[in-house]
């Protein structure tokens, strides 16, 4: 993972100093941070307790290059419709989600074994992305830059390289057993010996978003963005019942996460 980081802050700032240099570039930073909701196999499907109880948190520090203004000579850039629409994004952010099983088959009124395996069933997953976005500014670049206290909404499309780290467990005891494990997580999944596991890995996601800024002063504005991020993997979570036989379980891992930021201009 360490690799792969090195790797991308070396190629991004790196990019971002010669494209500066020869292009005349300017660039933003800023922090996000905002509450994540992670979909996974813990839960009920389309459950709202479930979707509000498997919650966490994430923070991340981002970068832009700003195509419409170039800091060497306070100016803008010869207008396009490219320059005046369009910025790039790059992000280094980490989330963390404590997972557990909402819904019906864990009701208050439910007091079979499975009932009590799966309520007893928890979970951890801790995602570090590294990746890059397209976003497009319907509205002018120019004019939001130019007034105070007016709004920039943005759209956006890019991709993720995750390092995520799963843990799944009970309070019953160890899983793994008939004793501790509601049976569907008995089953053989992906060539490994049971549809849980307790991992670190990779994956690949796509990620799209909404939101907008807000101009505070020339050379800070306020943020708000509401994310989807969808993994290629259904293992994010430590969780993967094998598909072949739950039906239930035919979508990747993916969740939402609705960040504030706060961005400053470079000059």
């Amino acid at each position: 993972m360490l690799k792969h980081l090195s790797i991308f802050l070396f190629v991004l700032f790196g990019f971002s100093f010669n494209s500066n240099a020869q292009f005349g570039f300017s660039h933003e930073v800023g922090i996000i941070a905002g509450p994540v909701a992670f979909q996974s196999d813990y839960g009920q499907r389309y459950d709202l307790n479930t979707n509000a109880g498997n919650t966490g948190i994430g923070i991340g520090i981002i970068h832009y290059i700003n195509f419409s203004y170039t800091a060497e000579c306070n100016c803008y850039t010869p207008e396009t419709y490219f320059n005046d629409h369009f910025k790039l994004r790059s992000e280094l952010s980490y989330n963390k989600t404590s997972l557990e099983h909402f819904g019906e088959w864990v009701s208050p009124d439910r007091t079979s074994l499975g009932a009590n395996q799966l309520r007893a069933m928890k979970g951890t997953t801790a995602v570090t992305n590294i990746g890059m976005q397209l976003e497009y500014f319907p509205l002018s670049i120019r004019d939001f830059t130019s007034r105070i206290g007016s709004l920039g909404p943005f759209v956006s499309l890019g991709g993720q390289f995750s390092y995520y780290n799963a843990e799944a467990y009970s309070t019953l005891g160890p899983l793994g057993t008939p004793l501790t494990t509601f049976p569907k997580y008995l089953t053989p999944t992906d060539n490994r010996p049971y549809g849980f596991s307790t991992e670190g890995g990779t994956v690949w996601s796509v990620v799209t978003s909404v939101g907008t800024r807000y101009k505070l002063t020339p050379l800070r504005d306020l943020m708000i963005d509401l994310r989807f991020q969808y993994f290629f993997s259904n293992w994010v979570d430590g969780l993967n019942p094998n598909p072949a036989i739950y039906k239930e379980n035919k979508a990747n891992d993916w969740l939402v996460w609705l960040n504030v930021g706060y961005i400053y201009y470079l000059q």
